[in-house]
C-alpha cells in the first residue's frame, strides 16, 4: 500500500518515525545534560576573595572575608574575621554547594554551609555552641603592599 507522501511506502514511513523517535530519545537527554553543565558553571570556581557578615548566637554581626582556594573541588584557605583569623582544614564544592571546615585555635572545630548564587555566598556556620548566619559577595583581591624605594 502507497502513501501519499511522495510515493514513500507505509513501511519506509514508520521505519523513518522509529529512527526519529530513537534518535531524539538519545538527544533530549544529552541537551539536557549539556544544559546542566552550563549552569552548574555559573556556581564553579569559588576561588577568590569574599567578604561580608556573620552573625553570632548573641546576635552580633561580625564582619569576615574568606579567603578561597578550590582544587578538585576541595576547599582550602583563610577566614579572616573581628574574632580573629581561621584555618580552613577541609570542605568540599560541589554544584552550588560550598562547605568549608575550619580551625578554632584549640576549641571545638567549626562548620560552614553555603549556597552560591552568581557571586553571593550565604548560609550558615557552627562552631560548638555559637553559629548562626553568614552572607558574603566576590570582592577583589587586596593590594600587595607597596615597596618603599
Amino acid at each position: 500500500m502507497k502513501s501519499s507522501y511522495k510515493g514513500t511506502t507505509a513501511p519506509a514511513l514508520m521505519k523513518a518515525a522509529q529512527h526519529m523517535l530513537v534518535l531524539s530519545l538519545v538527544l533530549v537527554p544529552l541537551c539536557v545534560a549539556v544544559a546542566q553543565q552550563g549552569k552548574n558553571a555559573s556556581a564553579k570556581g569559588v576561588n577568590g576573595r569574599y567578604e561580608g557578615t556573620a552573625k553570632n548566637a548573641a546576635g552580633d554581626i561580625l564582619t569576615v572575608a574568606f579567603e578561597l582556594t578550590e582544587k578538585d573541588g576541595v576547599m582550602s584557605g583563610m577566614i579572616r574575621s573581628d574574632h580573629g583569623d581561621f584555618t580552613i582544614t577541609g570542605g568540599s564544592h560541589k554544584g552550588e554547594d560550598v562547605r568549608l571546615e575550619f580551625d578554632t585555635g584549640g576549641g571545638p572545630s567549626g562548620t560552614i554551609l553555603l549556597k552560591v548564587a552568581e557571586d553571593k555566598m550565604s548560609g550558615t556556620w557552627s562552631a560548638g555552641e555559637d553559629g548562626g548566619a553568614v552572607e558574603v559577595k566576590k570582592a577583589a583581591a587586596p593590594e600587595a603592599p607597596k615597596e618603599k624605594s
